[in-house]
């Protein structure tokens, strides 16, 4: 087993050839954090990190309700208690805080993203990485410029048995590879039509809303459900069919490689068919993306559970001519021409905050590494910017924009709210 000294000095030549700031931290020396965001995700993610030897040395969150719920569980769970904070920037000035956990709504992550990257912390920030494929590009390139360590949370990247099944649809023995399928089954009860009402004195719904539009508060497009609604999140796509869609892309990228893992023609239909009530987005939906010499397709089913797709509810399978896989959190299997079971694999932990961790010591590119979790993002935005326009888009994988569709390049950006416009770094 190697020693203390000589990982530190492998460590330390790894960080000087990748061009690491000085201060790398030793093997055995606990990563201290700042978690921005802590009411659902975050707060899990922090709890995972602490676990896996982490310190939140302090907690912001603009709700001081939420502040109050989830501290006391962040106390008990390293044995003392984080500061508090209201105001992400002084996390970010803080320089004893290694790295920051990015767990806010999906409309603040770029701001805040970006701020982290230029303040020389290290990121885990939650998916999807971005609202926009502009927003994507410019944290990627941040992450470059100042040789950041960033792992987007899609944790299906750090599993052991979704890489033996991207491994196993890699080595073409399931055939020639013409379908792959992803989907989400589940129910998503009605939120109803409440009026607007006054935001909770715990919050400043101002800060809160951010770069959005300014609205009147409403308790519906607020704490978890802001997803339901395009100015704050990225739609079912964006929120539980990107893990599904990553396990896609990992068989994908080992097939074709990073750079040609995008599709070509996007086509995306659905709609809210199910309940009248305020969610703005689509509660059925199938996209489908063309990338030349075979299909992927994106189905969802917000309005119940029962009897998912290949019997499983929130699944990923790839058909090819010899033979189907078929994973989710449970392992996989591969079923031959005869419906028999050809091979199997079981569960496996998804350790991707330890994985973080270990990458923040060695200066390694972690599994859901910036531009693996940009791509991802990219394939959700690209069904979203379908939807919105109502027909097929032709998408130039290399380029990443749209030629000279305007309609749809336009979509590739997004205006801010005046005060709060992406900042320069």
């Amino acid at each position: 087993m190697e020693n203390r000294r000589s990982f530190l000095a492998r460590t330390t030549a790894a960080a000087v050839s990748a061009g690491a700031a000085p201060g790398i931290l030793g093997a055995n020396e606990r990563i201290t954090l700042g978690l921005v965001g802590g009411r659902n995700q975050g707060r899990h993610v922090a709890k995972r990190a602490v676990k896996a030897g982490a310190n939140i040395k302090t907690f912001c969150d603009l709700d001081k309700a939420i502040l109050a719920k989830v501290s006391p569980e962040l106390t008990e769970a390293q044995g003392k208690a984080p500061a508090g904070e209201t105001d992400f920037r002084r996390v970010l000035d803080d320089k004893d805080i290694d790295a920051v956990v990015v767990a806010t709504p999906d409309h603040w992550h770029t701001h805040i993203g970006l701020q982290a990257l230029a303040a020389g912390k290290d990121l885990y920030i939650e998916k999807p990485l971005s609202q926009t494929i502009h927003e994507g590009h410019l944290i990627r390139e941040a992450a470059r410029k100042y040789n950041r360590v960033v792992q987007v949370g899609t944790q299906r990247r750090s599993g052991e048995h979704f890489h033996t099944a991207a491994d196993y649809v890699a080595s073409g023995k399931l055939g020639k590879l013409c379908l792959i399928k992803a989907w989400g089954n589940q129910l998503r009860p009605s939120l109803g039509n409440p009026p607007n009402g006054t935001p909770p004195p715990s919050v400043d719904y101002n800060q809160w809303l951010g770069p959005a539009p300014k609205l009147p508060f409403n308790k519906l497009r607020f704490h978890y459900n802001w997803r339901f609604f395009w100015d704050y999140g990225n739609s079912e796509l964006g929120n539980q069919g990107i893990h599904l869609i990553d396990v896609a892309m990992m068989a994908i990228q080992k097939m074709r490689g990073l750079e040609n893992s995008l599709p070509s023609r996007i086509s995306s239909n659905g709609g809210i068919y199910w309940l009248d009530d305020m969610k703005e987005v689509p509660d059925t939906q199938v996209v489908t993306y063309d990338f030349d010499d075979f299909m992927m397709v994106w189905e969802l089913r917000s309005f119940g559970g029962h009897h998912p797709m290949e019997g499983v509810g929130f699944g990923t399978a790839f058909y090819g001519s010899d033979a189907s896989l078929v994973v989710d959190g449970d392992g996989w299997k591969v079923f031959d021409k005869d419906g028999g079971i050809a091979a199997t694999a079981e569960q496996t932990p998804l350790l991707h905050e330890q994985n973080f961790l270990e990458c923040v010591k060695s200066r390694e590119r972690p599994h859901s590494d910036i531009e693996i979790g940009r791509l991802s993002t990219t394939i959700c935005h690209l069904g979203n910017i379908s939807y919105h326009l109502g027909r097929d888009i032709k998408f130039n994988p290399k380029t990443e924009d749209f030629g000279d569709d305007e309609a749809a390049n336009s979509q590739r950006y997004k205006t801010y709210r005046k005060g709060f416009e992406l900042p320069e770094v």
